[in-house]
């Protein structure tokens, strides 16, 4: 039977880009919706030398719209990858579904989307926005565990036509949103940003995490994030993730002398952490936990955000479920505290009560219940009285305070940290403990999930 295919099309070339040496092969190419093929181009093939589910969209077929055969092919790729334990990537380009009064294009997404969910926290999902990706679409691409997009792509559940006013794109949009974790300037680098999270993640929630040989970084002796990141992380094996949502929070995949982990982070130069900079280390540590990837988390903040904007945003929410991801979380966990840890971040980010398996501590840490200069008015506002500078013996008092009860030495006299290491035996501590960790195995109460207040 004579096929009219369009191998030169968006959808093919965007598979050719994701497999090895472009090699694939393609299922149920027979498919139709109407009267022309259904619009989405299904197959297998290797990336990274490991087998990898795809569907790449066609927009060009049906005016890009989505039938119950395109959600059949869609939905049996799910159900192969739950059998064989193998990621799955989709390429989503189009309009939305068939508007022909009845409940067909309900079912379909329906379909889509409940075979996504059966998987999710199984094998990795990834989204890859090359295009339109609107109404249920977007809520079957955003079930994913990551997904990225091209800077002109679109998704939406409906329109948005005030994004002009504000200067944005769709894309510009997700990304501030906590939406889309890496933005592409094209299909290329988009699919090849794809390639490089398959190559980090393990093929499924059974399996190790990959393990690659790798190049140390040179140490710089700095407390910046980037420097630190950089100091930690195998060279060039760092992909940053939600990378304009949150600012005081940081979040990527790397490697760690050749094994992959997942780095959480504060980063003091942007305040204190907001709702958002909660959800968006909230959700990576669940990612991670989903395939057994190790969290390291660094720390440097003066704690969460006070604002009333904050609270009014639902920060204690957002606080409570970051907190409740790592202590539900059940994969390798291990704190290094650079700088600042104060209060409920400590709690939360640190503390190995609360389910750190390890919690080292730069040699110039400051942790404490209460920031210093609260400490002060509260356990010593009798030896302000009288000061002619209350200023000055406020900071003269904070720094009595710190010496005598906020040091990384103190902590470590109450187990509050484990180890006090060099800046520049931080890798070396890391990869030990990681090593220690690796067959980590923990089984919790019988119960369906935790009921995070998301």
């Amino acid at each position: 039977m004579q096929i009219d295919k369009n191998l030169d099309s968006a959808a093919y070339k965007r598979l050719s880009y994701l497999f090895d040496e472009g090699v694939y092969t393609e299922i149920n190419s027979l498919s139709k919706e109407k009267d022309s093929l259904s619009g989405v181009v299904t197959a297998y093939g290797y990336v990274n030398g490991s087998l990898v589910y795809a569907y790449s969209q066609d927009s060009t077929i049906n005016n890009g719209a989505v039938g119950l055969m395109q959600a059949q092919k869609i939905s049996k790729l799910y159900s192969l990858a739950a059998k064989t334990g193998r990621p799955i990537v989709g390429i989503h380009d189009s309009n939305g579904a068939f508007i022909d009064g009845s409940v067909d294009s309900m079912t379909a997404y329906g379909e889509m989307i409940n075979a996504s969910s059966v998987i999710s926290g199984v094998v990795p999902q990834i989204s890859v926005i090359a295009g339109t990706c609107a109404g249920s679409a977007a809520i079957l691409a955003c079930s994913s565990d990551f997904v990225v997009m091209t800077k002109d792509s679109e998704l939406f559940v409906t329109p948005v036509f005030d994004l002009e006013k504000t200067g944005s794109t769709s894309a510009q949009a997700a990304a501030k949103a906590g939406t889309a974790g890496i933005v592409c300037s094209d299909d290329k680098a988009a699919i090849e940003a794809c390639v490089e999270l398959l190559r980090l993640v393990p093929e499924n929630n059974l399996s190790g995490v990959p393990v690659y040989e790798y190049t140390d970084n040179d140490f710089v002796s700095s407390d910046s994030l980037d420097a630190i990141v950089n100091s930690i992380a195998d060279a060039d094996s760092v992909t940053e993730l939600y990378k304009d949502f949150g600012g005081a929070a940081y979040t990527s995949l790397c490697t760690i002398s050749g094994s992959t982990v997942g780095i959480a982070a504060t980063n003091k130069t942007k305040a204190k952490l907001t709702a958002d900079d909660c959800t968006k280390i909230a959700r990576f540590v669940r990612t991670c936990d989903a395939f057994a990837i190790p969290v390291v988390t660094i720390v440097d903040t003066e704690g969460f955000d006070a604002s009333t904007e904050s609270f009014a945003a639902g920060s204690i929410r957002n606080m409570t479920m970051l907190t409740g991801a790592y202590a539900e979380a059940t994969t390798a966990k291990i704190t290094v505290i650079t700088g600042k840890a104060y209060g409920p971040a400590y709690v939360a980010l640190a503390s190995t009560s609360a389910n750190a398996d390890f919690t080292f501590a730069w040699e110039n840490a400051v942790i404490s219940p209460l920031a210093p200069l609260t400490a002060v008015e509260f356990m010593w506002h009798d030896k302000l009285h009288g000061a002619e500078d209350v200023a000055a013996k406020r900071n003269e008092l904070a720094a009595e305070y710190t010496a005598k009860y906020a040091t990384a030495e103190a902590c470590a006299y109450k187990n509050g940290v484990d180890e006090i290491l060099n800046p520049a035996d931080t890798k070396a501590k890391l990869a030990q403990a990681l090593d220690a960790l690796s067959g980590k195995r923990v089984s919790g109460l019988p119960k369906k999930h935790n009921n995070i207040p998301f």
